[in-house]
């Protein structure tokens, strides 16, 4: 091979590493116990997410099932750690039905906290205005 055609594919190389290697992923558990307080509620849910510190692009798929009524609204919420309640910080659209995918770009604040572990995802109902299944985002 010719030295440019290598020099090309070692930066392709190196991009695409880069790439990989500023994107984490997370996991959260949503129950009714995880709330604060607890709920009664029978629901529980999944959620994937990751987070590209280099564009700052926070991606999620949440899934739930066993909820006391339709889903009106779900968030992440934060900084809290897990005995905590906070307000909401990044909403989750279109939660009406499971699942559903998003993305938003967080600021660096927001991000500190996500890597910090000091989000949550919540998820509410008519039944359960507060929150009916919570579950702590987690590497």
């Amino acid at each position: 091979m010719n030295k440019p055609l290598l020099a090309t594919l070692a930066l392709t190389a190196a991009v695409a590493f880069a790439g990989q290697a500023s994107a984490e992923k997370f996991k959260a558990t949503l129950d009714a116990k995880s709330e604060v307080p607890a709920t009664a509620s029978g629901g529980t849910g999944t959620a994937d997410v990751d987070y590209d510190a280099a564009t700052k692009k926070l991606t999620w798929k949440v899934s739930y099932s066993g909820l006391t009524g339709p889903a009106t609204a779900a968030h992440f919420h934060g900084p809290a750690d897990a005995s905590k309640n906070a307000s909401p910080v990044v909403p989750i659209p279109n939660i009406a039905a499971s699942p559903v995918e998003g993305s938003a770009t967080l600021t660096d604040a927001q991000a500190a906290d996500l890597l910090a572990g000091k989000y949550y995802i919540n998820i509410h109902t008519a039944a359960n205005p507060g929150g009916e299944i919570r579950g702590q985002v987690m590497k």
